[in-house]
């Protein structure tokens, strides 16, 4: 009876190991992925296979971000007062 405990865990354990090993990442994103610490490279998109002891990741989203800028009041040279409003995209 034991070994059949002990089977199961082994068995529950290399699921787990092998879930994940496996990443689906979005069109949006990429990671980048480092082996013991060095650089391995970057993929994706798509699904990709990692080993789950060795290597890190570190995902990259790469969608445009937007910031609003808040108004700001202005003089100009000439003493005129203008409202100033700005959008960055990044």
């Amino acid at each position: 009876m034991p070994w059949l405990a002990v089977l199961v865990i082994v068995i529950i354990f290399l699921f787990i190991l092998l879930a994940s090993a496996i990443k689906i990442l979005p069109e949006y994103q990429r990671i980048v992925v480092f082996r013991l610490g060095r650089l391995l490279g970057i993929k994706g998109p798509g699904l990709v296979f990692i080993i789950p002891i060795i290597d890190q990741v570190v995902k990259i989203d790469l969608r445009e971000r937007v910031r609003d800028v808040p108004k700001q009041r202005v003089v100009t040279k000439d003493n005129v007062t203008i409202d100033v409003d700005a959008v960055v995209y990044y």
